[in-house]
């Protein structure tokens, strides 16, 4: 699966350049020109990073960024800015960016950085939430250190929630990530399977998001 970049650059022409180098280097690039737009984007898909200017309209970059560690999203980000200041240096990284890196630049030492921190938040084939534990290698949900035996539908589906753990999982994501269109998935068909889960993890809060969704909570 091609790793996921949401590029926030108001600069249309500068933003459609990265976009295109991005692709280039094969990967999955959304790009949007204001801060509001970025966090609406975050909220409906998952980001594997975030490259963040700073001066862009309705909420800066580095606003964002404090907005999404405030609500635990930890993806890894960097700042792409023309500020050049050590006090704008010292608040990127205080509000959690993961690199800062000042405009002009060197493509090619771009793309190194962003490969160099994909590579470092890789997850592992054992995937831990709570006390949930995904074995992704032998696609196996553990709860307290016990095998749980899952379906495939349910297990693709408990580890779709861990994956969105504390955020909103909109009905459109499941049925695009678990069912194709010849599968003939339902929003009647993805209760069955949040019932069955909440069955089998009665401990587990997984919360029904009205006109949304669904949620697991820790």
């Amino acid at each position: 699966m091609l790793s996921k970049i949401l590029l926030l650059e108001d600069d249309i022409l500068l933003g459609e350049t990265l976009s295109d180098l991005f692709e280039d280097e094969g990967y999955d690039v959304v790009h949007v020109t204001n801060g509001q737009d970025a966090l609406d984007k975050t909220f409906k898909e998952k980001f594997d990073l975030y490259i963040l200017d700073i001066n862009v309209p309705l909420l800066s970059g580095t606003q964002l960024l404090k907005e999404l560690r405030d609500s635990e999203d930890n993806t890894p980000a960097i700042f792409l800015t023309s500020h050049k200041t050590k006090e704008m240096l010292s608040e990127g990284f205080l509000c959690g960016c993961d690199d800062y890196i000042t405009k002009p630049f060197d493509n090619d030492e771009l793309i190194f950085r962003i490969s160099a921190i994909l590579r470092r938040v890789k997850k592992p084939s054992l995937h831990n939430v709570g006390k949930l534990k995904n074995d992704t290698e032998h696609k196996q949900i553990f709860y307290d250190g016990d095998l749980v035996e899952l379906s495939k539908k349910e297990y693709e589906l408990l580890t779709l929630l861990m994956s969105y753990v504390n955020k909103n999982l909109t009905k459109e994501m499941i049925l695009a990530e678990l069912w194709s269109c010849e599968d003939g998935g339902s929003d009647g068909a993805i209760r069955v399977y949040i019932n069955r889960l909440k069955h089998l993890f009665p401990e587990l809060d997984i919360q029904n998001v009205r006109g949304i969704g669904y949620k697991l909570v820790l």
